[in-house]
């Protein structure tokens, strides 16, 4: 768990309307955000997953057919 420490301002009727919180806290919270995003494209893409596989030198000819495009070899 994340320890965060949010100091809060509360608007003129007394309600919160902003949190604040320290640099690292933030930085924190979006690098457990980016985790997050990364394990869901993991999740679906196992989920997706059909089995199929090709090389990769494969897929750099047939990116080049298709977009007409030169790419470097793989040597």
């Amino acid at each position: 768990m994340i320890a965060v420490h949010p100091q809060y301002i509360n608007d003129s009727n007394g309600k919160k309307s902003m949190v604040i919180i320290t640099v690292k806290e933030f930085e924190t919270i979006m690098e457990e955000l980016e985790n997050l995003e990364d394990i869901k494209l993991y999740d679906q893409a196992k989920k997706e997953d059909t089995g199929e596989r090709i090389l990769f030198s494969d897929y750099l000819k047939n990116r080049r057919q298709q977009n007409g495009l030169l790419y470097c070899s793989i040597i």
